[in-house]
């Protein structure tokens, strides 16, 4: 794999996104990074802010949340969120550390008091269009599909954007297969590793900042008539706090649907498709192994390296605590990755071809349009029951 290069006058532009995580860990710690607010920033201005140095990584943008960006959540919520994804950042060494807003930008003191000099500022062409949302209305009594990633390591023959890289892919083709039935919002490429210390390069927006912004962004959506939803991840470090984010928005707005499963390819049609087409033994797929790297091999082959795969599968196992994709037992527990890799993957990526991953893409599309259907029955069912007076609902029919 070549890194993607963007290169404007004599300053060359890196998509920090791109790369493996040794990559990473072998930049030198004054290399600029910048995280993005949104996109079509002038890059040779950037490069003037910065005082022009030889590099300057580009990490993924991220894509709303702000005044002005179509879905804006109290700021401090989300500055946390992007306080959180900048320290993990100085964690590993990285002294110049920025955020590009868009000029305007000013958030609430708290955050100006202690991280300004964090913060660059440029003109951007989304300014001067016309006001929009997201989603528009239009697209109301559609399932609002969610597609949260991450960017994290994936041993040494994957990049770090892969799990963003796979539900985007996965959420883009379900609405293809239901356009009058869903909607995507763009998908986020950030969201939560507690064992963002084992390997370099690894993001973390933090466990509650992670819980509070999503939450925020229900309420945003349900606030203007939307009333299903499906948070949808690439990341399994995501899981157990979209699994708390469903918990409480279906306490707080009683009238709507909001739903999340465990990962993609893992529900009943996902399961059938890995066991009928897998290679590996259990232990294959658990990360940056078989599965993410053929989903890679189909969807970006130009960032894998396969000449670089190692095979690790020497998980410490026992009856009720194993990993694969689909993980096995029934302990919950968290160890040091390092306790279980030497390179960051878990799993036989050796074992990948762009075949396997287009049809496990096919079948993760399924699965998921299968519970678009099923989040529209739920929904239509249930407001059913309550406009009828069922139980508790015919004595307070005000109850939202």
């Amino acid at each position: 794999m070549s890194e993607t290069i963007l290169t404007t006058r004599s300053n060359t532009f890196f998509n920090y996104g791109d790369l493996s995580w040794d990559v990473v860990a072998e930049l030198p710690r004054d290399t600029p990074l910048v995280l993005p607010l949104g996109s079509g920033y002038n890059l040779d201005l950037l490069a003037d802010q910065l005082s022009n140095p030889p590099r300057i990584g580009l990490l993924p943008a991220f894509p709303f949340g702000w005044r002005g960006s179509g879905l804006e959540v109290p700021d401090h919520v989300f500055m946390q969120y992007i306080v959180n994804l900048l320290d993990s950042l100085r964690d590993d060494g990285f002294s110049r550390v920025y955020c590009l807003a868009p000029q305007g930008f000013d958030p609430q003191s708290f955050f100006i008091g202690g991280h300004s000099s964090s913060i660059l500022r440029l003109a951007n062409p989304s300014q001067n269009a016309p006001a929009f949302q997201l989603p528009q209305d239009s697209e109301r009594n559609k399932v609002i599909l969610i597609p949260i990633g991450h960017t994290e390591q994936h041993g040494y023959h994957l990049p770090l954007s892969v799990d963003t890289i796979i539900i985007e892919a996965i959420a883009k083709g379900t609405v293809t297969l239901m356009p009058t039935r869903s909607w995507p919002m763009p998908a986020m490429p950030y969201g939560v590793s507690t064992h963002r210390s084992s390997f370099a390069a690894t993001l973390n927006a933090g466990g509650r900042a992670f819980e509070d912004f999503w939450l925020a962004v229900i309420d945003v959506l349900v606030s203007r008539g939307f009333d299903r939803f499906y948070l949808m991840s690439g990341h399994g470090g995501n899981s157990s706090f979209l699994v708390n984010i469903v918990k409480y928005a279906g306490e707080r707005h009683r009238r709507i649907f909001c739903a999340t499963a465990y990962l993609h390819t893992s529900g009943k049609i996902g399961a059938e498709a890995l066991n009928k087409y897998r290679t590996s033994k259990i232990g294959g797929m658990g990360h940056a192994g078989e599965l993410e790297t053929s989903y890679l091999l189909h969807l970006r082959p130009d960032l894998c390296q396969m000449e670089r795969v190692v095979d690790e599968t020497d998980f410490v196992a026992t009856p009720d605590y194993y990993m694969d994709w689909i993980e096995g037992g029934a302990l919950i527990a968290n160890p040091p990755w390092d306790d279980d890799t030497k390179t960051g993957a878990y799993g036989a990526g050796s074992h990948a071809t762009a075949e396997k991953g287009r049809l496990w893409l096919e079948a993760a599309i399924n699965e998921k349009a299968d519970h678009v259907e099923q989040i529209h029955e739920q929904h239509e069912r249930r407001e059913k029951r309550r406009n009828e007076g069922y139980g508790l609902w015919g004595k307070n029919p005000s109850r939202n």
